[in-house]
C-alpha cells in the first residue's frame, strides 16, 4: 500500500479527479472527518494535510507520494523527486502593491516592508537584486498589509487577479509560474519502484489523451 499526501482544498478535490480517470481508487465515502483514510480497493493510503505541509510529509517519509503546488515545494526546499507535472493548479507567485505603484521601480523603497505567506521565496527574490526587505510573515489575507498599512508590498499567489482588484492592488512582478507537481520520497521510489512507476504511468496515460 502506498501512501499519498494531498492539500486539503480545491487541489485535492482536482488530484482526486485526476487519479479516478487513472484508474486509481478515491477514499472510501464514509470517512468523515478522518485525516488519514485508505482507498475503497485498499491500495492507497490518503493523507489530508495542509497545502505547505504536503512537502514535509514527503521528504521525512511519512508519505511515499504527494500532489503540491509547485510554489510550496520551492517555499520548503523539499529534497524529493518531481517526476511530473499535472494539468490542474495554475497560478503565480507575484509582488503586487497599490495601484499607484505599478510603474514604480521596486527600487523606490530601500527597506520595503514585505507581507506574504512565503519568507523564503520572498527573501531570496528580494536580495537578489539588492533591496534589503522586511518581511511580515501572515498565516490569512495578506491583501490586509497595505490597506491597514503595515506593509508597503505583498508576495501572495494571484489566480484571476480578482482579490487584487477587489483592495485596490496590482501585480508588479512575478517571481514564479506555479502549478500542481507530483512528488515522490527518494527512499520510497528504491523501495516501491515498481507501484510508484505504475502509478506514475497511469497519470502519464491520462493526461496525455
Amino acid at each position: 500500500m502506498l501512501t499519498i499526501a494531498l492539500p486539503k482544498g480545491r487541489l485535492a478535490d482536482d488530484a482526486l479527479v485526476w487519479l479516478q480517470r487513472a484508474g486509481w481508487s478515491l477514499p472510501a465515502t464514509d470517512s468523515g472527518r478522518k485525516l488519514v483514510v485508505a482507498s475503497q480497493d485498499g491500495r492507497l493510503n490518503y493523507v489530508l494535510a495542509k497545502p505547505m505541509d504536503v512537502p514535509v510529509f514527503v521528504e521525512q517519509g511519512a508519505a511515499d507520494i504527494g500532489i503540491a503546488g509547485r510554489d510550496v515545494v520551492r517555499e520548503r526546499a523539499a529534497d524529493v523527486f518531481e517526476p511530473m507535472r499535472l494539468p490542474f493548479g495554475h497560478c503565480r507567485l507575484s509582488v503586487a502593491g497599490p495601484a499607484a505603484r505599478k510603474d514604480l521601480p521596486l527600487r523606490l523603497d530601500v527597506y520595503p516592508r514585505v507581507a506574504t505567506k512565503y519568507p523564503r521565496l520572498t527573501g531570496q527574490y528580494f536580495r537578489d537584486r539588492g533591496i534589503s526587505a522586511e518581511l511580515i510573515v501572515l498565516s490569512g489575507s495578506v491583501e490586509l498589509g497595505p490597506l491597514v498599512n503595515l506593509a508597503d508590498l505583498i508576495v501572495d499567489l494571484v489566480q484571476t487577479g480578482d482579490t487584487l482588484q477587489a483592495n485596490e492592488l496590482v501585480e508588479l512582478r512575478t517571481i514564479l509560474e506555479s502549478q500542481a507537481i507530483l512528488i515522490v520520497n527518494r527512499a520510497s521510489y528504491r523501495l516501491h519502484t515498481a507501484a510508484i512507476d505504475a502509478l506514475l504511468s497511469s497519470m502519464r496515460h491520462t493526461i496525455g489523451k
